[in-house]
């Protein structure tokens, strides 16, 4: 606080006193309030921020008064509309403010969905909010965006820009198919084939099927290559019981058609626990391979003479690991 000086040739006696009387009431201002706690440097905190705003005040008076004469405009301090551009300066700072949701295409069931969303969200966010969009619970969704997009990833991250079409794949639980208990012949089959460490080609249920030879109208097959899957069904393959199979992959609609010659069984992919293949001896360009249908291995739906360059493509395809 600066001190306060007094000339008595400059000052009249009565402006003297009075000055006196006013630096004599800021000492004893000064003096800490042992009953409230105030120090030294709080009194003096306290009273030059009155004076500050006792001078704004008055200088705010003295316009308004010179503007409109006879006319006294208070001053207001808007301190909920300081705090809240303090706030927002903050926020740009840390760079925390949600980017402005863009336009998005999101294909489901082959049906199109105008979805507004911001692209520094993550992808488990855009499954939350398209549950109630499309009905299909966030859990069952699967996000295709360059391949299978990450929870953790944010739209940003997966090149995604205004206007892009994104597709969603997943089954509403009232779709989702009932698999067929296997017979009591299969379970116990099944069971001292997997007791075994055999290869499969080697194990007597699957001897049946392949010493019939390789099927005529088989799809070429080819070892040590790996292809995605094609744009037709892969078909001439075989069932444990002979007859012919076709896979067709619904990826719209999170399907896998296996269709033989009586039937043909849309099988939703998320509901296949598990993908299992092993080359076949004396020709390792076809495999044989396992859908897990149900909770336990005994629930395998065995298929022969699979090409060998698709079997990376639709275990990707069926168990989610898409590359980005």
């Amino acid at each position: 606080m600066e001190g306060k000086v007094f000339h008595m040739s400059h000052t009249p006696p009565s402006k003297f006193f009075a000055n006196a009387r006013e630096l004599l009431l800021d000492l004893q201002a000064l003096q800490p309030d042992t009953t409230q706690g105030d120090t030294l440097e709080t009194k003096v905190d306290k009273i030059i921020d009155e004076k500050q705003v006792n001078e704004v005040t008055k200088l705010k008076e003295d316009n308004g008064a010179s503007m409109n004469p006879g006319i006294t405009t208070p001053l207001k301090i808007d301190t909920d509309k300081e705090n809240e551009n303090n706030k927002s300066d903050l926020t740009s700072t840390l760079g925390l403010q949600d980017e402005e949701a863009i336009p998005l295409k999101v294909i489901y069931n082959k049906n199109k969905y105008d979805v507004n969303f911001p692209l520094n969200q993550t992808v488990m966010q855009l499954k939350h909010h398209l549950q109630n969009i499309i009905g299909v619970p966030r859990a069952m969704q699967k996000v295709m965006i360059k391949g299978l997009a990450k929870d953790d990833r944010t739209l940003k991250e997966l090149g995604v820009t205004k206007g892009a079409k994104i597709m969603v794949v997943g089954s509403k639980l009232d779709d989702v198919l009932s698999v067929s208990t296997p017979s009591q012949l299969d379970l116990s089959q099944e069971k001292a084939a997997t007791s075994t460490k055999e290869p499969f080609c080697k194990q007597k249920i699957h001897r049946k099927v392949l010493d019939a030879g390789v099927p005529d109208d088989v799809m070429p097959g080819i070892k040590n290559i790996k292809e995605g899957l094609p744009q037709f069904p892969i078909s001439g393959m075989l069932n444990k019981h002979g007859g012919k199979v076709r896979f067709t992959f619904k990826l719209e609609m999170d399907q896998l058609w296996i269709g033989t010659k009586e039937r043909t069984d849309k099988i939703p992919m998320h509901s296949i626990k598990n993908v299992v293949s092993e080359a076949i001896e004396d020709h390792e360009e076809y495999h044989i391979m396992a859908l897990q249908l149900g909770p336990t291995e005994a629930s395998r739906y065995w298929v022969y003479w699979v090409p060998a360059q698709y079997v990376d493509a639709i275990k990707d395809a069926i168990l989610g690991t898409w590359p980005l």
